[in-house]
C-alpha cells in the first residue's frame, strides 16, 4: 500500500535513527565503514588479493549467502509495496512487501533490453546485450563466457539455479541446476536436472518453490559452517499465457479491475512506431490461448489458429481434476459472453477482454508472491535469514493494459522499469527507498562485491552496495543516465528496433529502422517524464525543446561510446521465433 504522509515522516525519522546508530556503532566497534566503501565488513580481509577473473578478496567465512528470486514479466503496478496501481485495494503481495519493509525498494530500476532471454544474459554477465552476444530470443547464450556465478564458484561459493533458464545453452558455472525446458509449461512441466530430463506433476510455480525449499534445506548446514551459497530461483510466472494455480483460479472473480487511463490510447502525438505493434488487448490476444474462451463455441465455422490449437492440446494433457477446475472456473462467464458476443459493441468487448486478461495475469502472479513469502519463512526457520542477501525482481516490467497493450519490449516506462527490492539484515536500513538509476546490469558486480570478490574490470555494471548501505541517500547520483537497446523487431508483436537514453527526467528514444520524413533521419521521440509520465506526447519536433533534444542526443552518443556500442545500421534487424 502507498504510505500516508505521516507514515513517510515516521519512516524518514526511523531511517535517520538507523544511520545515526550505525555511525555510533562504527565509532565504538569499527569495521562498519566497509559496506559504505562497497565491501561488507563481514567479508573484509587484512590480506586481499586482486584478480581480473575475480578470485576471492577475503579469507573470512562470514560471507553472505545470496538468494536471487526473479519472476518473468512481473510489472511494478501489480505489487502492493509499489502501490498496486493496477488494482489498488485488491492486489496484495505480502511476500514481496516483506523484503521491501525489511530492506530497500528501488523505484526507478530499469532493464537494458526488455525481453526474457536477453535480460537474463545481462543479469548473469553484467554486460549489455551487444557484448554478451545474446540480444534476441532466437540466439544461443555462449556459456563459455564469464558470469558472476562462475566467479563466485571460483571463490568458494556453492552455486545453483532453479526454474526458468531460457538461454538455449545449458547452464554453466553452477554446481547444481534444475531448469525448465525452454519457456516451460505451466502444468506438468519438464525440467532438466544436471543434464537429465524429468517430468514433474503439478504447477510450475509450486514445483519451482518446492525445489527451492528443498535445496535451501540441503545447503543450510554447510552455509552455517562457512560455505556460502548463491541460489537463483527463477519463476516462469506470470509470463503469457497466464495460467494460475488451482487455488487462485477464482481470485478477483467478483471484482472489477480498473481500466488504465491510457487503455484506449490512439497513439497520437508520437511517431508511427507505437501504431506498428501487434500487442493490443482488444485485437491481438488469442481467444483460447490467452483468454480461456473455447474458440470453437465462439466461432463454430472458423478454423482454429495455432495458439488456440495448442491450448486445446494443453488443456487435454492436464490432470482430470485440475482440468475440470479450470473449465469450471471460466464456464459461467464464458457462457454469458458467447450468448451476447454478436450484440457487443467494440468498446464493451475490449473491456471484457481486458478484465479476463488482467485477472488471469494477477492470479498467476499471486502464486509467485506465495513462493516469496514461503522462502522468507524457510530462511527464518533454517536460521539463515541474518546472513542472506535476498533480492526480488523481474526480468523486465509489463504492460497491464496501459496504452491498450500487453507484453513488454518497449523503452516506455511500463516495460522499461522493473520491480526491485533487496534485503540484507544489518547492512541495509529497513524500509528504505531509492530513486537511483540502477539496472539489471548492476546485479553481477553487486553480488561479487557483497561476497568480497574482485569485480572483473570488463563488467559494465556498478556495485549497488554503497547505495544500499546508505539507505538510498548518497552525496552524488549513482549514475546520471541509462542506456537501452531492443533488437527483436521481427519477433512476436512487431515492435520496431530502438535504442535510447534516460535520465531522471528526460527520455530519448531513437528508432533504428524508421526514417522521419520531416528530417530524413532516424525517428526520434523525446519525453519529459516529470510533465508527461504516461509518455503521450513526444517533444522531439517541438522547437521549444530543441536544446533539450540536442543535449539528449549528445548524451545518447556519449553513453553509446561508454558502453562500446557499434554504430547502428538501418535495416540490421535480427529475426526471432514465432512463439510468443
Amino acid at each position: 500500500m502507498l504510505l500516508s504522509n505521516s507514515c513517510k515522516v515516521r519512516v524518514v525519522v526511523a531511517q535517520a535513527f538507523v544511520r545515526v546508530f550505525a555511525a555510533f556503532a562504527m565509532f565504538l566497534f569499527g569495521g562498519s565503514a566497509a559496506l559504505a566503501q562497497g565491501v561488507p565488513a563481514s567479508t573484509q580481509s587484512t590480506k586481499p588479493t586482486s584478480s581480473p577473473t575475480g578470485t576471492a578478496a577475503s579469507t573470512t567465512t562470514r560471507r553472505p549467502n545470496i538468494l536471487f528470486i526473479m519472476s518473468d514479466d512481473h510489472g511494478k503496478q501489480a505489487i502492493s509495496c509499489y502501490g498496486a496501481t493496477a488494482a489498488p485495494g485488491l492486489v496484495s503481495t505480502p511476500g514481496i512487501d516483506r523484503i521491501a519493509r525489511e530492506g530497500m525498494r528501488f523505484d526507478r530500476a530499469s532493464v537494458t533490453n526488455a525481453i526474457c532471454g536477453p535480460s537474463r544474459a545481462v543479469m548473469l554477465t553484467g554486460k549489455h546485450s551487444h557484448l554478451n552476444g545474446f540480444a534476441t530470443n532466437d540466439q544461443k547464450f555462449d556459456g563459455t563466457q564469464q558470469t558472476f556465478p562462475k566467479v563466485l564458484q571460483a571463490a568458494g561459493y556453492r552455486t545453483e539455479v532453479i526454474g526458468k533458464w531460457h538461454l538455449e545453452s545449458d547452464p554453466t558455472g553452477f554446481d547444481h541446476w534444475d531448469v525448465l525446458v525452454g519457456q516451460g509449461d505451466y502444468w506438468n512441466p519438464t525440467f532438466i536436472v544436471d543434464g537429465t530430463r524429468t517430468k514433474r506433476d503439478g504447477h510450475a510455480t509450486d514445483i519451482i518453490h518446492a525445489n527451492a525449499l528443498e535445496r535451501l534445506r540441503a545447503l543450510a548446514p554447510a552455509a552455517k559452517d562457512g560455505k556460502p551459497f548463491a541460489m537463483l530461483v527463477h519463476h516462469k510466472a506470470p509470463h503469457r499465457n497466464w495460467m494460475p494455480t488451482a487455488r487462485h483460479l477464482n481470485l478477483f472473480k467478483d471484482d472489477e479491475i480498473p481500466l488504465p487511463a491510457t487503455f484506449f490510447d490512439r497513439y497520437e502525438g508520437r511517431s508511427r512506431a507505437s501504431s506498428m505493434q501487434t500487442m493490443q488487448v482488444d485485437r491481438d490476444l488469442a481467444w483460447e490461448y490467452d483468454l480461456k474462451v473455447t474458440a470453437r463455441e465462439l466461432f463454430p465455422d472458423r478454423k482454429l489458429d495455432g495458439l488456440d490449437s495448442w491450448m486445446q492440446r494443453e488443456i487435454e494433457r492436464i490432470p482430470g481434476e485440475i482440468q475440470r477446475a479450470i473449465v469450471e472456473a471460466y464456464r459461467d462467464e464464458n457462457r454469458k459472453l458467447i450468448e451476447r458476443y454478436s450484440r457487443m459493441k467494440p468498446k464493451s468487448l475490449a473491456e471484457w477482454r481486458f478484465q479476463r486478461y488482467a485477472k488471469d495475469y494477477l492470479r498467476t502472479a499471486q502464486g509467485v508472491d506465495d513462493s516469496v513469502g514461503g522462502i522468507l519463512e524457510e530462511l527464518d526457520r533454517l536460521g539463515l535469514a541474518d546472513n542472506t542477501i535476498v533480492v526480488y525482481t523481474s526480468d523486465q516490467g509489463w504492460f497491464l493494459g496501459e496504452h491498450g497493450w500487453f507484453d513488454k519490449r518497449w523503452m516506455y516506462e511500463e516495460s522499461f522499469r522493473m520491480p526491485l527490492v533487496v534485503r540484507w539484515p544489518g547492512q541495509i536500513p529497513a524500509a528504505s527507498t531509492s530513486d537511483a538509476l540502477v539496472q539489471n546490469l548492476d546485479f553481477a558486480p553487486t553480488f561479487l562485491a557483497a561476497a568480497g570478490v574482485s569485480v572483473p574490470a570488463d563488467m559494465q555494471g556498478k556495485s549497488m552496495l554503497p547505495l544500499l548501505a546508505a539507505g538510498g541517500a548518497t552525496d552524488k547520483p549513482f549514475r546520471d543516465a541509462v542506456y537501452y537497446r531492443f533488437e527483436e523487431s521481427k519477433g512476436s508483436h512487431t515492435v520496431p528496433r530502438h535504442e535510447g537514453v534516460a535520465t531522471d527526467r528526460w527520455k530519448l528514444i531513437r528508432f533504428l529502422d524508421l526514417i522521419d520524413p520531416a528530417t530524413g533521419e532516424r525517428t526520434l521521440e523525446l519525453y519529459d517524464l516529470a510533465a508527461d509520465p504516461d509518455e503521450l506526447r513526444s517533444l522531439a519536433g517541438d522547437p521549444k525543446h530543441a536544446e533539450t533534444l540536442r543535449a539528449m542526443t549528445q548524451k545518447l552518443e556519449a553513453i553509446r561510446a561508454q558502453y562500446q556500442v557499434d554504430v547502428p545500421r538501418a535495416g540490421n534487424s535480427t529475426s526471432a521465433p514465432a512463439t510468443p
